[in-house]
């Protein structure tokens, strides 16, 4: 016989649909990972897309993802301790979880190769060996990880010869042979060439950019933050001092990431410390949008607003991959041709007002998303379910 998961915290639903909604944004303005920027467009058209552009990428270029990450420890923690209240060892019934996850993410890969939910799936291993420890190791290992430490070997090595000078990361090869099958491949041809040359340039690219790393450290936080209870209402001051020291964090390396030239070091040594100090900037400003959406959700419950995008997140997250690629791709409308930043802020905006509706309308009739569903009833083949877990 199934209860209902009382563990679940509104807040959790309406974080992880915000986060929905901002990959939503990021991903238009990037149609898709198609750099493109149309030609002919008036100058101040132009300035208004440069705003545009930066300003999403300030709030949440390399932060929308912690976030999720953040949150998906946190709901492994739920899973875990609702088992271990009963007796029983989530972690085996987690690894196929992650198992079906990679399947979702293979699927979601083939129409955008920039998915995040194959890269959760291998990474989300790492929660099943630390999941007993107690959480000074865990905190402990998860600080290591977000010090970058291949980063900083990278910097030791590069030591003796600082200004050597260094060739494209490897990503950029498999990112140029993407863009023409976007371009003008067929429907066929970019599924075929996201689920081969895309793929592996997006985990080059991941490598690169330190998210190997920082991914597990994150999902590692997230657990610890269930085990305190962090999203309970009440726990303002918890809170308050997050965004104040997050707050103080992030300026100081957020001026050191933008303006790295005044570092007067050599591109050998500069690469790899750039990579490290991103991600504690992006770390200390996804702490900031965390926390202030947390203050603000507890005392405006106008947040709620996201709350069916989070429950269906899935969902969402899959079907913005399948209805933006066919619509920025030469495979469909080709509208990257055409729009800019602010056409496509626009249409993402569309976009995400439309799936939340669809979310709604959905939810008023089932319990969860298609394939949240889906996700449940296959992760608990052969089991009798806790709970009917949303997530």
């Amino acid at each position: 016989m199934t209860t209902t998961n009382t563990s679940r915290l509104d807040v959790i639903d309406a974080l992880r649909g915000f986060a929905i909604v901002s990959i939503m944004l990021l991903h238009n303005i990037e149609h898709f990972d198609f750099y493109f920027l149309p030609a002919g467009l008036p100058a101040w058209l132009v300035a208004v897309d440069k705003i545009i552009w930066d300003s999403l990428f300030f709030l949440f270029g390399g932060k929308s993802y912690l976030i999720f990450a953040f949150l998906f420890g946190m709901t492994f923690y739920i899973q875990y301790h609702n088992r271990e209240v009963r007796g029983e060892d989530f972690r085996a019934r987690f690894a196929w979880r992650l198992v079906l996850l990679l399947g979702f993410g293979m699927l979601n890969s083939m129409f955008y190769h920039g998915d995040i939910l194959s890269i959760y799936a291998v990474l989300g291993l790492s929660l099943i060996p630390v999941a007993r420890l107690s959480s000074r190791w865990v905190l402990a290992i998860a600080v290591v990880l977000l010090l970058q430490p291949y980063a900083w070997i990278e910097v030791i090595q590069a030591l003796p010869d600082p200004n050597r000078k260094l060739g494209d990361p490897a990503s950029w090869a498999y990112f140029g042979i993407a863009n023409k099958y976007f371009a003008d491949g067929s429907a066929t041809q970019v599924w075929w060439g996201n689920l081969t040359n895309g793929k592996i340039g997006v985990i080059r690219w991941s490598w690169e950019n330190g998210r190997i790393f920082q991914i597990p450290a994150l999902f590692m936080l997230g657990m610890l933050a269930g085990r305190k209870g962090v999203f309970k209402e009440g726990n303002h001051a918890f809170w308050r001092k997050t965004l104040i020291c997050a707050g103080l964090a992030f300026i100081p390396l957020y001026v050191l990431k933008t303006w790295p030239e005044a570092w007067s070091i050599g591109q050998a040594v500069g690469r790899p410390l750039q990579t490290i100090v991103m991600t504690w900037s992006n770390m200390a400003f996804m702490l900031v949008l965390v926390s202030s959406f947390c203050l603000l959700f507890y005392s405006h419950r106008w947040l709620e607003f996201f709350s069916p995008l989070g429950r269906m997140s899935l969902t969402s997250y899959v079907v913005q991959s399948v209805v933006g690629t066919s619509i920025y791709y030469g495979f469909g409308l080709g509208m990257y041709k055409y729009s800019g930043p602010s056409v496509a802020l626009a249409i993402g905006v569309v976009l995400a007002l439309l799936q939340r509706q669809f979310s709604v309308w959905w939810l008023a009739r089932h319990s969860q998303g298609p394939l949240e569903t889906l996700w449940h009833k296959l992760t608990w083949l052969r089991a009798t379910p806790l709970v009917r877990a949303k997530n």
